[in-house]
């Protein structure tokens, strides 16, 4: 989002902040799995604009991070190209998109692995990035649109979301609501650039635009490539080092835990007809349990399993309309 500003000091939330904490809270409590890899992008994020005690003379201030290409191209500022991302320009920038990051992240996470979703946002992070730059200075080069992009000032980690909704939504058959629009899920992120646009015309459209071309690259590149990638090896193994300290000391004390993944307990099967996760009504946009297949807001049946969520088979989709509610009312009954 453009604009100018200078941080000389801890900031103060304004209301919006506890409210954004009680939602994160709420949205953890009832996953089985907490997904800590999302959690580390809101609390990085929260901090990083709330800039507490001593991280208010460690962190750069925004001025030394806007994302301008000029700047970045004429001075080789990495800082600028991998900071900008999570700074943000006031309280009701942080949390629009710490609520869209929270939903992402949790669906996208849980179904990957906290590895691979850490690997992927990092690939994600700098493919936007540098397709932004590449844009700007294309732009610049070949239709003389110098002030308008060029010399753009943006911060917020919105391009990285527009490119986890292209990643989350590109095998979804459903269809979403777009600012009162009903579009199908994967052409929600087009919809949505225009759309955002052309309400609120400061935001930085170059840079929500790379975010999606690069959702589309990523995609194209990991449809290529077999294997792990080597982000997601190099990661691995940093986590590997630094947990090796506790996993001796766990070794030598005999002390035995279950391993977790993000795709369930390793070694063990899933109870029959168990889901992890939370799925989304495609009629009211309700958070739903992925315990239910009926929506507990409007009664709409669940249509296919989502993106990611696992589940075995059993005869529900064979049960009528009226079953599934009466069976959903018993339960709650009891």
């Amino acid at each position: 989002m453009d604009g100018y500003g200078r941080q000389r000091g801890g900031r103060v939330s304004r209301g919006l902040l506890p409210l954004l904490a009680i939602h994160v809270a709420n949205e953890y409590f009832r996953l089985e799995r907490k997904p800590p890899v999302t959690a580390g992008l809101l609390l990085a994020n929260t901090f990083i604009y709330l800039r507490p005690g001593p991280l208010n003379r460690l962190l750069p201030t925004i001025d030394e991070v806007w994302f301008n290409p000029h700047l970045i191209i004429k001075y080789a500022d990495l800082k600028r190209f991998f900071l900008s991302v999570f700074y943000h320009m006031d309280e009701s920038h942080l949390v629009y998109n710490m609520l869209s990051l929270l939903w992402k992240g949790i669906q996208l996470e849980t179904s990957m692995g906290s590895i691979e979703f850490a690997s992927m946002v990092a690939a994600l992070l700098g493919l936007s990035q540098g397709i932004t730059l590449l844009l700007a200075k294309g732009l610049l080069l070949f239709f003389d649109h110098r002030t308008a992009y060029y010399h753009q000032y943006a911060v917020g980690f919105s391009g990285v979301l527009f490119a986890m909704k292209v990643v989350l939504n590109a095998q979804s058959d459903d269809y979403a609501y777009v600012h009162g629009m009903i579009i199908p899920a994967r052409h929600a992120a087009w919809a949505e650039l225009i759309l955002i646009q052309l309400f609120v015309p400061r935001v930085s459209f170059l840079g929500h635009l790379g975010g999606i071309l690069a959702g589309l690259l990523y995609l194209r590149l990991r449809g290529s490539y077999s294997g792990a990638d080597p982000v997601t090896v190099m990661i691995r193994n940093v986590a590997r080092i630094v947990s090796w300290p506790l996993r001796f000391v766990r070794g030598l004390f005999g002390f035995r835990h279950h391993r977790i993944s993000g795709r369930g307990r390793i070694g063990r099967s899933p109870p029959r007809g168990v889901v992890s996760g939370v799925w989304r009504c495609p009629a009211c946009t309700y958070d739903n349990s992925a315990l239910v297949d009926v929506c507990e807001m409007c009664s709409t049946i669940r249509r296919g399993n989502g993106f990611g969520l696992m589940r075995t088979p059993d005869r529900t989709s064979d049960l009528s309309v009226e079953e599934l509610r009466r069976r959903r009312l018993e339960r709650f009954d009891r």
